[in-house]
């Protein structure tokens, strides 16, 4: 796939997406966002892809929008958030598959965003995050608002956005916004390895855990209950159940193949 703001790699059921703009700390101009969204889609709908992988090249993850790209331009913020940063955000989270940032170096603004908006977030000891809107008098977008209370809790969320203070890679971790933290030279091939792990597990259930989980917060108990019946009838139903069954009780390793 040909782009000319990001990399897109595939191998092994694993598809890495990176941005691709170094020189401004992979910030999003029109085209990057125009490519995000498109190879986002390109994953969502390639049943050979099992898991995603979120990157950026040189020094950091993502800084967000690109102020001089916009700077002496007039535009409606709210038009610019509702056509490009919100299906980045809801791709993410509606594809039923995992989506892995690889976080080095700043992820800011709308950055920090999107590494919130993945499944698993393994960074560096050198990452920081930032929700640096406040800074030039906006506030969060890019599903923050949503992410930030439900992963931080009301008050962490609060002073991050209305502060606006850069935090380390173990301050997310304390707070819950990261999984896990790994030295930079061991980061390739942990994140490799964490996704190979992923792309061997069933992607039927995989994805359908994910769903449960999305709609986890704003369901009820017995919602939940009846969904996880559902969504048990479903995954019983695949040749993967059947194939986990059989290597339990043959005690080898389960070849999952997504039907």
């Amino acid at each position: 796939m040909d782009y000319q703001t990001l990399r897109y790699d595939f191998r092994d059921h694993i598809a890495t997406i990176t941005l691709n703009r170094p020189d401004t700390y992979n910030a999003f101009n029109e085209a990057m966002s125009r490519e995000f969204i498109d190879v986002l889609k390109h994953c969502k709908r390639d049943p050979e892809v099992r898991v995603i992988v979120l990157a950026g090249a040189g020094r950091a993850f993502c800084s967000g929008q690109d102020l001089k790209d916009v700077a002496g331009k007039s535009r409606s913020l709210g038009e610019s958030v509702e056509r490009r940063y919100n299906p980045m955000i809801r791709l993410i989270r509606e594809t039923e598959k995992p989506f892995l940032c690889r976080l080095h170096g700043v992820a800011a603004g709308a950055g920090a965003s999107l590494a919130l908006a993945c499944d698993y977030v393994l960074a560096t000891d050198q990452a920081k995050l930032v929700w640096a809107f406040v800074n030039i008098g906006l506030v969060l977008d890019s599903g923050s608002s949503w992410f930030l209370p439900r992963l931080a809790g009301h008050r962490q969320a609060f002073a991050l956005a209305t502060l606006g203070d850069k935090i380390t890679a173990r301050e997310a971790l304390d707070m819950g916004l990261i999984n896990e933290i790994v030295p930079a030279d061991e980061l390739d091939d942990d994140i490799y390895r964490l996704a190979s792990r992923y792309a061997e597990k069933p992607p039927k259930a995989v994805g359908l855990i994910k769903r449960m989980l999305n709609r986890s917060f704003e369901s009820s108990l017995d919602e939940m209950l009846e969904m996880e019946k559902f969504s048990q009838e479903i995954a019983g139903q695949t040749e993967d159940y059947q194939e986990g069954v059989a290597a339990f009780n043959e005690k080898r390793k389960p070849v999952f193949k997504g039907k």
